[in-house]
């Protein structure tokens, strides 16, 4: 007799309750029941779950638990990537123990967007196919599904097994695309400023201008992490490669830098801290204005930027009277799948923007900083945004956000991961990327780190002595890296107390993805061309929308005053700084570490986040 499946008592309360609904006669076992609707989402899931799992394993990301009846499915949305075998896991960790890293040239940094996207690899994304208001909505659905695995095939027949990046497999995703761009009159790509071209598709940008006959603006978000002359570099090749396209500039937090590595948020700087401050809301109004040509008015967008900015108190904070209703709309299902794209612009006189772009590039920041205050959650976690919303930033003016797609390319995967497109925290072999950051960084000037070889007691460091410095002999390896940074943080394993390697290195890619290890590509030619973007003459304008200038030195100087008075060690006080998984950054701000006196503690872990770059753009 076969041995029986494991049976919950949660799962027998659920049994019992349906055959006592049935017995009684119950409306509640009818298909309005909570039993009903709950299997009616698990076989909606079933059939909505497209993904090419009939050719590649797919690996579901970010899943949540059950919701409650009448609550949004947030699993529909989440990030469906292709999973990678055991033995491809275990080749790259044994790469990692062994491979002894070597600095990278500034010219590897330099990256063309032909060498990510070549046109003739069909590195294309899934279209939405024709319909017609005869057909039903679940013919619809399987017209799409079909067409969304017509496009699987031709993709992977064209590319070899393990050449493409991780890309999205979830077609409810790609649906929010469609929806987003047959919605909106211009469409805001976003993309972050260290690796641009990672996050542009071009065969995205071809689709919306020559087909759908509308206007791009890219935003070139964290403008603040890179140094002005790289800003004004990507600006100015992204012009040259596309001359239709509208390039701003944008960052949420001008004049905030991380001062130190160990930071766990950006220092709240007087009169920079809200979304009301973020740099960039008036560029991309430039833009609109340029885009529509007096056909939608814009005045009340331009008055609430001036609002805005007036509502904001002494100390950054804003004030309750500067406050203004959002007026969110919620898209049911049924009206977005059965939308009719308008051939329409400007509809009744209302502009609509639509925020696209690749997972943790910050659509949500510059949503919150459009509106003037929070609206959406913020998260670094890649797949946060979990359904679409539109907001009525002004009378005239709407915004629709849309889940972060990440779009087939031959990118290097760790490379994907520095740029935070796929989860930290569920990464089975974290230890390569860290290898690829540190090839390409400065890690040993940045970390402080001492060799794992050289962690004993007979080589610790004796009184009044400083640490020795880390000489060429010593060769490191990623896993060594990893070792280091767990002896130093004070990362150890449950049980046997030894260095938790696993969590240094997810611990060095968090640092990575926030900006406090800031790793930036650049455009070809950048390196032999440095002297002409230095002395270029928009600098000026880039610095000032970083929110730096000649008052920042004398700002910082009195928070390191403010931050003597703090005797908390700086290792306890940012012990674990890097573990919040979530980004908001409503919390309060750490200040800078407490300053030590001349001669005692350990060295000092404030350093130039642009020496990362080789550049002293900030001093």
């Amino acid at each position: 007799m076969p041995r029986k499946k494991p049976f919950s008592t949660k799962q027998k309360k659920k049994q019992m309750q349906v055959k006592r609904e049935r017995k009684r006669g119950e409306p509640g076992s009818g298909p309005s029941s909570r039993n009903a609707s709950m299997e009616r989402g698990m076989d909606r899931e079933r059939q909505s779950d497209t993904s090419d799992s009939e050719t590649t394993d797919v690996r579901r990301i970010n899943q949540q638990p059950g919701v409650r009846e009448g609550r949004y499915d947030p699993n529909r949305f989440r990030l469906h990537f292709e999973k990678e075998s055991k033995e491809e896991v275990e080749r790259r960790k044994k790469l990692a123990r062994e491979t002894v890293l070597g600095q990278m040239l500034d010219q590897d940094l330099e990256v063309d967007i032909n060498d990510i996207y070549p046109p003739e690899k069909g590195l294309g994304f899934p279209r939405r196919p024709p319909w017609n208001y005869g057909m039903s909505r679940e013919e619809l659905l399987r017209k799409e599904e079909k067409s969304y695995r017509e496009h699987l095939a031709d993709l992977h027949s064209r590319n070899p097994p393990g050449s493409l990046s991780h890309f999205e497999h979830n077609l409810e995703t790609w649906r929010q695309l469609w929806r987003v761009l047959e919605m909106s009159d211009v469409i805001l790509l976003i993309v972050d400023i260290r690796h641009p071209v990672l996050q542009f598709p071009p065969a995205l940008y071809h689709y919306i201008t020559d087909e759908l006959h509308k206007q791009v603006v890219v935003v070139l978000n964290k403008a603040d992490l890179c140094p002005p002359p790289l800003v004004l570099a990507w600006r100015h090749y992204l012009h040259t490669k596309f001359p239709g396209l509208h390039c701003t500039c944008f960052t949420s937090h001008p004049g905030q830098p991380y001062s130190t590595v160990l930071q766990k948020k950006r220092m709240r700087k007087r009169g920079t801290y809200g979304w009301g401050h973020a740099g960039g809301p008036t560029h991309i109004l430039k833009a609109c204005q340029e885009i529509t040509a007096g056909k939608v008015d814009l005045s009340s967008w331009e008055q609430k930027i001036q609002r805005d900015a007036v509502a904001m108190g002494p100390e950054g904070e804003q004030s309750d009277e500067g406050v203004e209703s959002v007026l969110v709309e919620h898209q049911s299902d049924v009206a977005m799948e059965m939308s009719c794209p308008s051939q329409e612009l400007y509809k009744d006189g209302i502009l609509t923007l639509g925020c696209v772009g690749f997972p943790n590039v910050g659509k949500s920041s510059v949503l919150n900083s459009l509106v003037g205050r929070k609206v959406v959650s913020v998260s670094r976690t890649p797949g946060h945004t979990k359904y679409f919303q539109t907001y009525y930033l002004t009378p005239t003016v709407k915004l629709c956000d849309c889940p972060g797609l990440v779009f087939p390319s031959l990118v290097n995967k760790q490379l994907q991961i520095l740029a935070g497109i796929y989860p930290v925290s569920q990464l089975q072999e974290p230890y390569s990327s860290v290898g690829y950051l540190c090839e390409r960084t400065p890690f040993l000037t940045v970390l402080k780190l001492r060799h794992p070889s050289m962690t004993g007691p007979q080589h610790a460091p004796r009184g009044g002595e400083k640490e020795r410095e880390q000489g060429p002999e010593h060769s490191w390896t990623a896993w060594d890296v990893c070792e280091a940074w767990a002896e130093r943080r004070g990362y150890k394993t449950a049980k046997a107390a030894r260095n938790d390697v696993y969590r240094a290195a997810n611990s060095l890619l968090r640092l990575a993805v926030d900006g406090r290890l800031c790793l930036c590509l650049r455009p070809p030619g950048y390196n032999a061309q440095k002297a002409q973007w230095e002395s270029h003459p928009d600098l000026a304008e880039i610095i000032a929308l970083q929110g730096r200038g000649e008052e920042e030195g004398t700002e910082e100087k009195d928070e390191e005053e403010e931050g003597e008075s703090s005797s908390e060690p700086e290792e306890e006080r940012d012990r674990d700084a890097d573990d919040d998984e979530d980004g908001d950054d409503e919390d309060e701000g750490f200040g800078l570490p407490a300053a030590r006196e001349k001669g005692k503690g350990p060295p000092s872990l404030t350093v130039n986040m642009f020496d990362v770059l080789r550049e002293n753009e900030c001093e």
